[in-house]
């Protein structure tokens, strides 16, 4: 293993229910980790002993279930395997940031997928990956100084709000095919967002 392996697990977000913990801890435990954890009311923390670092990782108690909270700098290889494969699995959000040498490479993660990748070296900075449409800075500008820019503003937030509503209301009835339908939505009104918003 590379000494000098690092990766940094920043805003990260992952939602899980008891089962997850409990299988979490099982499949650690027979990956040869030495770990304890302990809870209260509010926290549910899993201590993982590797090498002689320790890493708590802190669920977080929700009405429903638990939330990963917190930033992670983890050396240890397989440890950052397991949290990758966590962030796939439970379609997780991060920005993780990956040092090597004199590099970094820093992955933003939305529901489990990399949506950008930047690798910097020195002070030069380097997009590799940026999933979706990039608007030119033309169109940029021409949406910045039309009027109609603000009042479409205004229709996406209302429209946001209205997903939002749908998505609550879908994953409380439990029905799967609707609440992939809003998020993929949701994932569109989000981008045309932050293009007005520029």
């Amino acid at each position: 293993m590379n000494k000098s392996y690092e990766v940094e697990y920043c805003n990260l977000e992952l939602r899980f229910d008891r089962r997850h913990i409990q299988q979490l801890i099982r499949d650690l435990i027979q990956d040869g980790y030495s770990l304890y954890w302990s809870e209260n009311e509010s926290i549910f923390i899993i201590s993982v002993r590797t090498g002689r670092k320790l890493t708590k990782l802190r669920f977080q108690r929700l009405a429903k279930g638990y939330k990963l909270v917190g930033d992670y700098v983890i050396k240890d290889a397989k440890l950052a395997e397991w949290l990758e494969k966590l962030i796939g699995d439970l379609r997780g959000h991060a920005v993780v940031k990956r040092f090597k040498d004199r590099q970094i490479l820093i992955e933003n993660i939305l529901f489990g997928e990399v949506i950008r990748l930047v690798e910097i070296t020195g002070m030069e900075h380097r997009v590799i990956y940026q999933k979706g449409p990039i608007i030119d800075i033309g169109k940029m500008s021409e949406m910045y100084a039309s009027e109609s820019a603000e009042q479409r503003l205004d229709l996406l937030q209302q429209e946001l709000d209205e997903e939002l509503e749908k998505l609550y209301d879908a994953l409380q009835k439990g029905e799967n095919d609707l609440v992939d339908s809003c998020k993929e939505k949701l994932k569109l009104i989000r981008i045309e967002l932050i293009r007005l918003e520029w």
